[in-house]
This record gives structure tokens, sequence and C-alpha cells, in this order.
């Protein structure tokens, strides 16, 4: 599928070299800093230099007070407290952070992760009646409960407390909590709006500890979950996110959490710098497996564990978890691709699916895989407890939220935000759901929104790549949204004879590049997925790259590589 290049406007040329002068940087480097408003020698230094005395002071949070009057007064009257959090990675990692960090101080504490199947995603019924019947008397709800109204006023008619600390956007009613913790708040003056639930979970347990005078080391000891949450759940790793990741990142590499370090080892990733792609496609995947096979419990008592035996077997039955996971994805993308060469030439806009006997845990997954092949509005349904239940996943600037809400009286319930959604429905409704929904993206999309885009940051020729440029391009690490790894552009690079297709397919290339401006540089250089553009490459071809510069670990050995994201010949 051909892929439209996206190129950033580019700074003004005067900035560009006033601030290249000043910090004495290429200026494309130059570039890219402008490309994220930092102007400045100070606002350079504070980017390049994260320092934890740049978080803000969590008592900025609306209702921290409270919260934290709340806790305080539960621990010294006794009061039985239950940390509840949903079944993914950003939940249970708030889970595990604030259960471990509370558990050093205090014994009257337990932990609760609800089941995908049969309770479903956030506060349920069924674990009000736990904890009633568990005599609990305070539940810290993290990654969820901004929208549980009916669920804690029926916690609230059993005598149990909510402290909710979530980072969704709330709805026009707020629940009545003792204490609401949401920097998306209308009412929240809380200068950063977009921490991961456990980011959030981290300023309240932040907040007591400065209440308590307990420093900061202690909660620092699990700042690894931080960045394991923030890298997982895609929110933009800018701001207060970005130092979280950076020195989450670092404890992680050093001196992580026993749990985490477990699952370190057997990913292979325990004896290299890590990135935020290595928590996205190896840590992350193996927390996830637990809450989407069986019981995202499992994965809490990987991550809370002090014990490498015991950790040890934890982390073999979510590696199991993600093997089979796996499986289930690769076969039930299969035959999604089937259904879809059936349902084509009806539905040209959208693609809807359903199978009763797809496994719920993995809709989600498939639904991405889909839009990466078919690049259009997906929707991956199944069979949940009678009713057609499923994700929902967009593509770049098509609002998918406001399109299911055009067919909101076919549903049961559903939820989401632009890119992403869940909905359930009656299976009766699916036929008409699904012509609708064509219908209504049909109407809305527009035909660049049709074509996967490549977004280029700016063009750097290979002259101007050497160790100081791609020593200080590091730096702008941690990468993620809102601070991607950049992108850029060359044009008239060829092969030097020695590229070939690799992979068990052939679905990759490798490839050796020089630039026509500059001969004597050589570059490998790795394309994934593209192996059937091979043929545009070979004979002395010059071609365009899209590309970022990354590292190679190979036998001990990093050297520099550039990670190809498309080709592009006149031909």
């Amino acid at each position: 599928m051909e892929k439209y290049w996206k190129i950033r406007e580019k700074a003004d040329s005067e900035l560009i070299d006033k601030l290249s002068g000043e910090l004495n940087i290429n200026p494309v480097l130059a570039n890219l800093l402008l490309q994220r408003n930092i102007s400045t020698f100070e606002e350079a230094k504070e980017f390049f230099r994260p320092s934890l005395e740049q978080m803000h002071d969590p008592f900025l949070m609306k209702d921290m007070d409270v919260a934290v009057e709340r806790l305080v007064s539960a621990i010294a009257n006794n009061e039985s407290i239950l940390v509840y959090g949903d079944y993914d990675v950003d939940g249970t990692t708030s889970v595990s952070l604030v259960y471990s960090f509370l558990k050093k101080y205090y014994n009257n504490i337990d932990y609760y992760i609800p089941d995908r199947y049969s309770e479903g995603y956030g506060i349920s019924f069924s674990a009000i009646d736990y904890a009633a019947l568990h005599k609990v008397n305070l539940i810290i709800a993290l990654d969820c409960g901004i929208k549980a109204v009916e669920k804690i006023k029926y916690a609230a008619e059993r005598n149990i407390d909510f402290i909710v600390c979530d980072h969704h956007t709330p709805g026009e009613i707020l629940p009545k909590a003792v204490a609401v913790l949401d920097p998306k708040r209308a009412d929240c003056s809380y200068p950063y709006k977009e921490l991961s639930g456990c980011g959030v979970g981290f300023k309240f347990m932040q907040a007591y500890s400065m209440k308590k005078n307990l420093g900061l080391d202690s909660l620092l000891e699990h700042i690894d979950l931080v960045a394991v949450s923030i890298a997982s759940d895609i929110v933009p790793i800018t701001g207060e996110n970005r130092i979280l990741t950076h020195f989450g990142l670092k404890k992680l590499e050093e001196n992580p959490g026993t749990g985490l370090h477990t699952i370190k080892k057997k990913s292979g990733i325990e004896d290299k710098a890590l990135t935020v792609e290595d928590i996205v496609f190896k840590i992350g995947p193996r927390i996830n497996a637990a809450g989407r096979m069986e019981s995202g419990k499992q994965a809490v008592d990987l991550l809370i564990s002090v014990n490498e035996k015991e950790a040890s077997v934890l982390c073999d039955k979510l590696n199991a978890h993600n093997d089979e996971r796996r499986n289930i994805d690769k076969n039930i993308t299969e035959q999604a691709v089937h259904e879809i060469a059936q349902l084509s030439h009806k539905f040209k806009y959208s693609t809807v699916l359903y199978n009763p006997n797809w496994h719920k845990g993995v809709v989600g997954i498939v639904a991405s895989r889909l839009i990466e092949t078919y690049y259009r509005p997906t929707i991956v349904l199944t069979q949940s407890n009678g009713f057609a239940t499923g994700s929902a996943r967009s593509v770049n600037g098509f609002d998918l939220y406001e399109a299911i809400n055009d067919c909101s009286d076919l549903l049961e319930s559903f939820g989401g935000h632009m890119y992403a959604a869940g909905l359930t429905l009656k299976p009766e409704n699916v036929q008409k759901f699904k012509e609708r929904f064509e219908k209504v993206v049909s109407e809305r999309i527009t035909s660049d929104q049709l074509i996967p885009q490549v977004e280029i940051d700016a063009e750097l020729n290979f002259s101007d790549i050497d160790d100081k440029f791609f020593r200080i391009l590091k730096q702008f690490a941690p990468f993620g949204p809102g601070n991607m790894n950049p992108v850029f552009f060359a044009e008239n690079v060829v092969d030097n004879g020695t590229g070939r297709p690799v992979g068990t397919d052939g679905e990759h290339l490798k490839l050796n590049l020089l630039q026509e401006n500059d001969p004597f540089k050589n570059i490998p250089a790795i394309a994934f997925g593209q192996g059937k553009k091979f043929s545009k490459t070979v004979n002395g071809k010059a071609f365009d790259i899209a590309y970022a510069l990354t590292e190679n670990h190979f036998r001990g050995r990093t050297s520099l590589q550039l990670n190809v994201k498309d080709i592009k010949t006149d031909g």
C-alpha cells in the first residue's frame, strides 16, 4: 500500500540559526527542538537534562488534600483498604505500585483486579460485594472509576468509601467518592493533564509521602512501574510523563523490581540499554497477556513479588499466556482477512467483523492488525455473555468515537475516544450496525484519511550524520507520542549491491545505502515489512527513503543503522 509522506513545516530559519549557534548543534537538530516548542538555551537544558525537581506539586491536583487525609485516617484507624485497578498494563502497574508502596507501612491492605470476562472493564458490582463481604472500608480505584457513578453510590450504601485515581475524561457527572483525582477534571488546575493511571497513583503516593515526611526514595523504588504504564498506555511522553519515563527507564535498566527484572530476563532484554520500544514490544505484552487470557491478578502477583523463584514461576505463566495469545491472535487475523476478502465489494470504507467464537481478549489486537493491511476504521466483535462485544480502532484523523456515537441507538453500551473504542450490542443488531457504520464512515471520511501517512520531521542528508549528531539525537529520548523518534527523508540513495530480502518469507529488506551526494558514506539499513520493494532497490537504481536513526545491537557490538519506514521511486 502506497503511503503519503507528510513533511512537517520547517521552523523559522532565523530561529534555527540562533538556537543552533547557542547550543552548538546541527541546524537539523535545532529545527527538531523548535518543532517541540523549545526555543531557548534554558528550555533545551531542561529538555535534555530531566530532573525530578521539575515534577509538579501533587497537591495542585483537585481533591489531593482530601484523598491524603482519608488515607492517613484509614491507616491511623486500622481500616481495611482495597487497592483496585483494571486488568491492562496501566491498571496492573498502578495497583502494584500503590499496594507495594503502602504495604511497607501498613498491613491491613489487599488488592483486586476484575475479571475481563465476568466483570468487564472498571469497577464492578461484584467487586463491591466482595469488598463488603471482606469488611473493606476504603477502596482506592486506579485507572478506572471516573464514570462509575452508580457503582460508587452502591458502595457508599454499604459504608465503603472510594478514592478514585483516574486519567480518563470524566462524564458530565462525577462519582460521589471521597476524592476524585483526575487531572482531566474540568475544575482541576493541575498543570499536566496527560498522566497515566499509574502516574496519578504515583502522584497520590508522592502527596502521602510529603504529608508523612517519608522522603521520595521509598516511592522512587517503584518508578519503573510508572515508565511501563506510560509506554504501554500510549499516553504522551511530554512534560511530567517524560520525566517519569526517563527516570523509570533508568531504574528499569539498572535496578528494577524483582518482577520486572524477571520479565526482562525472560524476554531477552536484560543486558541492553532499554527504550520505550522494549516496554511496548517485550514487557507490556507479557503483562497484558495475563488479563487477556486468564486473570490480570497474575500480573500483579508477579509485579509485587520480591522472591526470585516465585517471580520466575509467575513469569513463566505470563510467557505461556503471551504465546497462547500470539497463536490465537494469528489464527483470528487469518480468519478475519479471509472474511474481508468476501465482503470488500460491499464495505469499502469500514470493516466490521463478527464471529461469536473469537477470543474476546485479542479482538483489539486483531483490529489493529487489520488496519495495518487495509487501513480503514475497523471493528472486531465476538460474543460474550449473550452479547456481541468487541473493540474498534481508527485511522489517522478519523473520529471513530463520533462515528460509533451516530449508531448508538443500535448499541447497548460503548466508550472510548477518537482512535479506539469498545462497544456492546445485541447479536441481532450486528448486521444493521455494519451497514449503518459503513454509511456513516463513507459520509465522513476523506480520501486522504484512507491513505496511511508517514509523518516526516525534516530532510537529513547522510553527510550530516556523524557521531555528535547521533549522540545529541539520542538525548531527545525517551520517545513516544508527542515526542516521537524523528523521521527524516533523504533523496537519491542507492544500495551498494549487497542488499537482500531477509526474514522467514523475505518480508524485510537488509540494505547498505549510499547517497549520491556523498558516495563514500555507507550506512546499513533495515526496512521492515518492505520485502516486496526489493526490485526498486537493485541495479544501482536511485530511490528516496523515509527513515529513523537507530542502533543495531549484535554480538555485543552496537552500530548505527537506518530504520527505513518507506521507499519511494519515480517509477
